[in-house]
């Protein structure tokens, strides 16, 4: 994620580069480093579809690459792997926790890399290996697309006009994962929402909070939709966010859900009522559903 380059001059006092250094990567990890233009760069590339799903006889799968941005742009892709936090957040991981399985040594893909220029587009194909050797459950990894910083042509490097000072230069790698799932059997998985609580927050902004229970062998993934129930029984759609998952081996997930502020629309009376569905091409398979009433 993170390209440090230092060049030291004779006499330079190491403990302060260090420490230097030290600063500089904490504010990257705290998000607050880069500008605006740097953080959209990255929704210059287009993936369809988002999740990779091996289920049934599905064997292979087209990842449809497009870039929508005005310079050319180069990915390396790989594959990682992935354990999701209680609060929804990702952190990398290189061996599986208890009851979680790797997808990577079943998935092959290509190419490796691509190169696009502005709306062009390229199809990357992922297929599934092996599958003798998979067992009844679900599989999990995720493929990652890693933007390749342009190389400065030799000659145009920026000088050192001080070289008295220490300088560290910093490139920022930008990226995108989406899941591979590989599934074999039936799914058992339910799930269950609890823990509802009703807030506002900054003053005015209300929120609502609540906890996903997962059980069985396979992770969910759904949209969320919160609807206010006035004492009349008029309902308004007052929430939404779609593609939620809860992946293995996870058995919680916490979430925040900010609502809208609707004229008419007064919190401290009525139910909130919380629906979880899978999306489906005919009808959405709900998931789970909970109500929370309010009161003033």
């Amino acid at each position: 994620m993170l390209n440090i380059r230092n060049r030291e001059r004779p006499g330079t006092n190491n403990s302060c580069l260090r420490k230097t250094s030290i600063l500089i990567i904490a504010a990257l990890v705290t998000g607050n480093f880069f500008s605006k233009a740097d953080l959209n760069a990255q929704g210059n590339l287009l993936i369809t579809p988002r999740r990779v799903v091996f289920e049934g006889s599905s064997r292979s799968i087209d990842l449809n690459l497009a870039n929508t941005g005005k310079d050319t742009s180069a990915y390396a892709i790989s594959i990682v792997n992935i354990r999701m936090k209680d609060d929804g957040g990702f952190e990398n991981i290189t061996e599986p926790d208890p009851d979680q399985r790797f997808a990577d040594r079943f998935i092959r893909f290509f190419p490796r890399s691509v190169t696009l220029g502005p709306n062009e587009a390229q199809v990357v194909k992922v297929q599934l290996t092996r599958t003798n050797e998979l067992q009844e459950g679900e599989y999990r990894s995720h493929i990652y697309f890693r933007a390749v910083p342009k190389k400065v042509p030799l000659g145009e490097e920026e000088k050192i006009r001080d070289t008295t000072t220490i300088s560290v230069k910093l490139t920022p790698i930008f990226g995108i994962t989406i899941p591979i799932i590989i599934r074999r059997g039936t799914s058992t998985a339910k799930v269950t929402l609890s823990d509802l609580v009703y807030e506002t927050v900054e003053g005015s902004q209300p929120r609502i909070s609540f906890t996903f229970n997962r059980t069985g062998n396979m992770s969910v993934f759904g949209d969320i939709v919160v609807e206010h129930i006035s004492t009349q029984g008029i309902i308004t759609r007052v929430g939404a966010v779609n593609g939620v998952a809860v992946y293995t081996p996870n058995k919680i997930r916490r979430l925040q859900l900010n609502l809208n502020r609707i004229p008419g629309i007064n919190y401290k009376t009525g139910t909130l009522r919380i629906i979880y569905s899978a999306p489906t091409d005919v009808k959405p398979l709900r998931y789970a559903e909970a109500e929370l009433a309010l009161s003033r």
